[in-house]
């Protein structure tokens, strides 16, 4: 009897001449770095490049997914036979599979940025003798096919660096244009991808809004037919979310307010309420969100292009309610572009929220504009000096360029 060999039934996709997507799709994941919610799953990209004298590898997959991957390269090459793996960034959804493959391939070298090249070694126990460090524009041939290396640190961890194929025009980005999306294999494939893109820069990018702009200069000269990031469909219309990166990089906002609170016992949600009223009356966009339940990744999205934030918290044991303090150390780590902030507050027996929002804002650049604390719900002249403090904010709003 012979041994019947298992179907491959593994799909891949040839984006390009001789360059295949290889990577997975993670549909069951809800939750990225302990923090961030995944409704849609995410992707973890992989791409094999075949040149005439040598094959890459452009980064790997999450842990977990190794055999998947394998089987999924062993329908374009034998794994043995690959040349180079190129680890963009260091971060183990992109380069946790590095030691499978270097097991599988006894020749293969791994090539990295002077700083990856350490982490390699750190996180990965990727023998010295077999990793290349490269330079900022340093370049590979594989026979046919050029790949050159472009630094990019801190997008978003020290040793990023993109990946160009200069003959099929195709830039290999990492985490820079991805999302946190499982469907679509392209952009035009899915139809809210911009939305998923910008929850995507919030949670990620916007920290790094300098960096950002630095990557997008130096990679404006080079010809782009298609963006191949690590997370999220692959865009082949560059032109889109090049111009959303430039817009959100920038700090361009528009004429919104995110309203951000917690209620204990409803008194915040009813201070909340009048000043949102205002500001949809005066044409300002509000985004509201409720913390007892609300998506980070969805606030993150909203802080993105907002000119002004609303924090509602109560009062727990003389400082602002936990929910609350998270959410203002959020916004100091995401470093958004909101000008203005307006801080409302009850509390039972005692204060102390407003204070405490105060001085955690204290460090960055947002002018808090008014603040009140109150004792109870709120009462017809509290709710006419909310609705005066809406008025005045919506002002600013519309100034603000």
């Amino acid at each position: 009897m012979f041994a019947v060999k298992p179907m491959n039934w593994r799909n891949i996709a040839q984006i390009s001449k001789d360059i295949y997507w290889v990577g997975v799709r993670d549909w069951d994941r809800r939750l990225f770095d302990a923090l961030i919610p995944l409704p849609k799953g995410t992707t973890y990209n992989s791409y094999f490049v075949r040149g005439s004298k040598k094959k890459a590898l452009i980064d790997t997959v999450n842990p977990g997914f190794e055999i998947e991957w394998e089987q999924k390269i062993q329908k374009i090459a034998d794994p043995a036979d690959i040349d180079y793996v190129i680890m963009n960034h260091a971060e183990p959804d992109h380069a946790g599979s590095i030691p499978h493959i270097m097991q599988l391939n006894n020749k293969a070298m791994l090539i990295t940025s002077a700083k990856g090249a350490k982490m390699a070694q750190t996180f990965y126990k990727v023998p010295e003798n077999r990793i290349k460090a490269v330079a900022d524009n340093e370049t590979l041939d594989l026979g046919g096919k050029t790949l050159r290396f472009i630094e990019a640190p801190m997008l978003h961890w020290p040793e990023t660096m993109f990946t160009y194929l200069v003959e099929n025009k195709v830039l290999f980005s990492c985490d820079f244009f991805g999302s946190h999306i499982a469907q679509g294999l392209y952009d035009d494939e899915v139809e809210d991808l911009i939305v998923w893109a910008q929850r995507y820069f919030g949670e990620i990018m916007m920290p790094f809004r300098i960096n950002a702009q630095k990557a997008l200069e130096k990679i404006k000269p080079l010809e782009l037919e298609t963006i191949a990031p690590s997370h999220g469909p692959i865009h082949r219309n560059p032109k889109r979310i090049l111009e959303a990166y430039q817009k959100w990089s920038a700090g361009e906002t528009r004429k919104k307010a995110i309203i951000v609170y917690v209620s204990m016992w409803n008194s915040t949600a009813k201070m909340i309420q009048p000043i949102a009223d205002v500001l949809t009356s005066e044409g300002i966009e509000v985004a509201k969100h409720n913390l007892a339940n609300a998506d980070i990744a969805d606030l993150a999205k909203d802080l993105v292009d907002a000119r002004a934030i609303i924090l509602g918290a109560p009062t727990v044991l003389a400082g602002a309610h936990p929910l609350a303090v998270y959410a203002t150390y959020l916004v100091k780590a995401l470093r958004p572009s909101a000008k203005y902030a307006v801080a409302l507050s009850s509390y039972g027996w005692a204060g102390g929220a407003i204070k405490h929002i105060q001085e955690a804002l204290g460090s960055t650049k947002i002018t808090i504009l008014d603040a009140l604390e109150i004792n109870g719900p709120p009462n017809e002249e509290h709710i006419s000096r909310i609705v005066a403090m809406g008025k005045v904010l919506a002002e600013k709003i519309k100034e603000e360029k």
